[in-house]
């Protein structure tokens, strides 16, 4: 395949999906919520394991040091 080809093809790919997009112009905000609501669930428990962590590694180190 010439260059040529590869960029006529990879622009027809893009005005392919440059239309789909375009098609879709309703958004369900329900949808959009449950995804803000899985990413802040999935950062709260980071979170939590962070905080563990932490904790068990002052309490550790307390262990050490006191003996």
């Amino acid at each position: 395949m010439s260059r040529e080809n590869i960029i006529l093809e990879q622009e027809i790919e893009t005005n392919e999906s440059a239309e789909k997009l375009s098609h879709k112009s309703k958004v369900d905000i329900n949808v959009l919520l449950n995804k803000v609501r899985a990413d802040q669930k999935k950062e709260r428990f980071e979170n939590l394991i962070f905080v563990g962590l932490i904790s068990a590694v002052v309490v550790v180190s307390g262990l050490i040091i006191s003996l």
